[in-house]
């Protein structure tokens, strides 16, 4: 009897088509725990939420025209599951040098595109390195799939593993899973009010003048993205080895960053885009390079799922939109502002959608003209920034207390910078992965960013203060 197969969607077959040997198409998460996890309650965990998910079982058959998802027949969790330990008084540089190591190196094609190594002695606990293939799903669906493994409280409720366990049709979170249905990257809700507004007047005598409307819309962002110059030439741009290094920031307070938020009257996004074009900035300036007077572009994932959607499958669902930092105002406050209307042109826009679009458009044709057009969307962009919230409260895992966790997206064509945002449990961790190609210091540029956030909080509190002196005058 032959396995069964599905058919990968055209979206899915684009992200698999990326791949190349400088920029694998992988998500990766650094989970930092407090104390050691027993590694057969691990595996436990993973065969009852994990691998629920069928995608998780299955291996990829590309035929040419066409590529399917086939379930593994020799399917075994140890041939993903990896235990390794790192030497001595391990650290944080040991781990980021571990990650850096298995960043750089691809997943094998021949079984499902997923690997979990279990790492100990880390700082007296352990941590999981979770690489999955972008094909699979998207971040946010991916962040939510991991979450799901973990509970509010040390006591794990888990149900006894048959031998072979077949994995469920609909699977549900777990409650920290559920925290992932907010986003903090509110632009989400132009795509919804635009959906619900076209659903509400559907029936309206002018519906296709306002349906008109909006194809003008969407027609018109479009053409922008299409006519967006190509980015500066700045050392962010260059050629690419593959070789990645990945460093992440001591976390920043959430209550800070949403105290800056407030007194600024922008958004938590508003004030971390500001933080990492700050970083930007620095970097340039410590390089003595010239910094661009036109600022750079990074392409930021915008999901479009909606969100009280459950994860029962996998998949991708989001677009790109190309957000301006400009790197060019030293002001604090200057940035900012620029920062947000840059944030609320975009939320107005149908960029999102239009990338969307373009992906499963690509993923339907030849794979010549999927490069050629990924050659000209990544000539628009200097790095990939992402943003997602996790949950408000800490976590755990078979167990032990989730401390600090990291995730990163995968760079495409010859972007060869990801940042990364991820809220959690009060704190907001910022990491980045650079292509040795490029004249960066990962280390460094975590310090800038966080230098970064101080001096716009400063900033806001001296023009607060300002403000109420006048007042009281």
């Amino acid at each position: 009897m032959s396995p069964q197969r599905a058919a990968m969607s055209s979206v899915d077959r684009s992200w698999l088509r990326m791949d190349t040997p400088e920029n694998p198409m992988m998500i990766s998460a650094v989970l930092m725990f407090e104390k050691p996890i027993d590694i057969n309650r691990l595996k436990q965990t993973l065969e009852e939420r994990f691998l629920k998910f069928r995608r998780f079982r299955q291996r990829i058959v590309d035929k040419g025209d066409r590529v399917y998802w086939e379930d593994d027949p020799l399917f075994d969790l140890d041939n993903h599951l990896h235990r390794i330990a790192l030497p001595g008084n391990a650290g944080k540089d040991e781990l980021q040098a571990l990650a850096s190591d298995f960043n750089s190196s691809a997943l094998d094609f021949r079984r499902p595109l997923w690997q979990i190594h279990y790492i100990d002695n880390f700082n007296g606990g352990c941590a999981l390195l979770v690489r999955i293939h972008h094909c699979i799903a998207d971040g946010i669906s991916l962040v939510r799939v991991l979450l799901s493994l973990t509970d509010k409280s040390p006591e794990a409720r888990l149900k006894k593993i048959a031998s072979k366990s077949k994995p469920a049709k609909k699977p549900e979170g777990t409650p920290a899973s559920r925290f992932l249905h907010r986003l903090v990257d509110s632009s989400q809700a132009g795509w919804q009010q635009a959906k619900l507004f076209l659903d509400s007047v559907r029936d309206e005598p002018n519906y296709p003048l306002k349906l008109a409307t909006t194809a003008g819309g969407i027609a018109a962002d479009l053409v922008k993205l299409a006519l967006a110059p190509f980015e500066p030439k700045t050392s962010l741009k260059q050629q690419l080895v593959g070789r990645k290094q990945v460093a992440w920031a001591e976390p920043l307070d959430l209550d800070d960053v949403k105290a800056c938020a407030k007194i600024l009257g922008g958004t938590v996004n508003d004030v971390l885009l500001c933080a990492a074009t700050g970083a930007l900035s620095r970097h340039f300036t410590e390089q003595h390079q010239a910094i661009p007077d036109c600022g750079i572009r990074v392409a930021v994932p915008f999901n479009l799922r909606p969100l009280d959607q459950p994860i029962e499958t996998l998949g991708n669902q989001f677009g790109l939109v190309l957000v301006g930092l400009p790197v060019e105002v030293t002001d604090p406050l200057m940035c900012f502002r620029q920062v947000q209307e840059n944030m609320n042109r975009l939320k107005r826009s149908y960029q999102a959608q239009v990338t969307y679009s373009l992906l499963d458009l690509f993923g339907r044709g030849p794979d010549i003209l999927e490069r050629r057009a990924l050659d000209l969307l990544s000539n628009k962009a200097s790095a990939v920034l992402t943003n997602v919230p996790g949950p408000r409260h800490a976590v755990y895992l078979a167990g032990s207390k989730l401390v600090q966790p990291m995730f990163w997206v995968p760079q495409s064509g010859n972007i060869g910078i990801g940042m990364s945002i991820f809220s959690y449990a009060g704190t907001v961790q910022f990491g980045i992965t650079i292509d040795k190609g490029i004249p960066a210091d990962p280390v460094a540029v975590m310090e800038y960013f966080r230098d970064s956030f101080r001096n716009l909080y400063l900033a806001a509190q001296a023009m607060a203060a300002d403000k109420n002196l006048r007042n009281a005058s």
